[in-house]
């Protein structure tokens, strides 16, 4: 794991440490998910550390959830109420609307110096991120300019991006375009998919974070801009990308299973019905066919071997993927270990698309 920050003479910080009579730092938190959920939690804890106090928790108001589609509560939002924080759960900031202008007044009631935003979920206006005295910082999980939008992680693992990490930015009215203040890499693992990354990612944010409001002022004063030319936009997840399409080359196939793990999660079909594609080994350049494109090969105890698409149209063969968990419609998760003493796939059969 590599830092990287500039190089400042804190003595002008906002916070000093040295004089405990300096007013605290008056926070404001906007989060959502797990994601955010760690980071409030790291901060609550080190309130006083940081010589800040977190004055209200804004996250998205409380969604219907689970077979019961009950109203349920953000994780954000829990961590909140744990320890007696203000929760605020507008629908809108926008002032074209009474709630939004509501929502506004609300906010400004909190004098915040500062909001930190992470995975909130709701469009910020300039009116907003002016709101502060020091600004609205984000915990963004890339290393911008490389991922911008909803979903960097995923994003990261199905282009094969050998590293990702986060950055601490300085919001403007654009679509996590504004400056830098500080990044932190993180290397993705072979064996890396978006639920574990994402957890590293967490943490990572919750550690970042409290680096820069340990010398905000410093940071601010040194903040980078974004070389926008180097920017790619992580589109929101949709299910239909979990299809796997098996005239692709194993590598970006094993990436898909696990860039899409837990959600929405790769699958295929098998006589027309659903067949969820949990995990699978690394890709096996060795290992080739001539047999059409989802051709299972062998189910063998350690792992079903399936014909993929060529790496490049020079190839004179095609790749393999060497899939180790199997989920079949209406039945549990199950290793290849198991599909193999079960009748449940043989040699021979194709995995094929839905139209087919």
């Amino acid at each position: 794991m590599t830092t990287t920050a500039p190089t400042f003479d804190t003595s002008n910080s906002l916070t000093d440490h040295d004089n405990p009579t300096t007013n605290r730092l008056r926070v404001v938190f906007a989060g959502t998910p797990e994601f955010a959920a760690i980071s409030l939690e790291s901060l609550i804890k080190q309130q006083e550390a940081l010589n800040i106090e977190i004055v209200a928790v804004y996250t998205q108001p409380d969604r219907k959830a689970g077979r019961g589609q009950k109203l349920s509560a953000s994780a954000a939002k829990e961590v909140a109420l744990a320890h007696d924080i203000a929760v605020e759960q507008p629908v809108t900031f926008k002032k074209s609307s009474a709630e939004g202008l509501a929502a506004r007044q609300t906010l400004r009631t909190y004098q915040p110096d500062v909001m930190i935003v992470a995975a909130y979920g709701l469009i910020l206006p300039i009116g907003v991120l002016e709101t502060p005295t020091h600004g609205c910082l984000n915990i963004h999980a890339s290393l911008l300019p490389r991922w911008r939008g909803a979903a960097p992680i995923h994003r990261a693992l199905l282009a094969g991006d050998d590293e990702t990490g986060i950055t601490i930015m300085q919001m403007d009215k654009g679509l996590d375009t504004g400056d830098m203040l500080y990044k932190v890499s993180e290397s993705i693992a072979s064996d890396d998919t978006a639920a574990s990354l994402h957890d590293k990612m967490a943490a990572l944010g919750a550690t970042a974070i409290s680096t820069v409001l340990k010398d905000l002022a410093a940071y601010q004063a040194q903040a980078i801009a974004q070389n926008d030319s180097q920017a790619n936009y992580a589109e929101k997840l949709v299910k239909t990308e979990g299809e796997v399409d098996w005239s692709q080359p194993a590598a970006t196939i094993e990436r898909q299973i696990r860039g899409l793990t837990p959600w929405p999660g790769a699958y295929t079909f098998l006589a027309g019905q659903r067949v969820k594609v949990l995990a699978s080994l690394p890709v096996n350049t060795s290992q080739q066919t001539n047999e059409p494109a989802g051709t299972v090969i062998s189910v063998g105890r350690k792992a079903i071997l399936v014909a993929c698409g060529k790496e490049s149209d020079a190839e004179s063969s095609a790749t393999t993927l060497a899939i180790t968990h199997l989920q079949f419609a209406g039945g549990k998760p199950m290793t290849a270990e198991q599909i193999c003493h079960g009748n449940q796939l043989n040699d021979g059969d194709q995995f094929t698309s839905e139209t087919k």
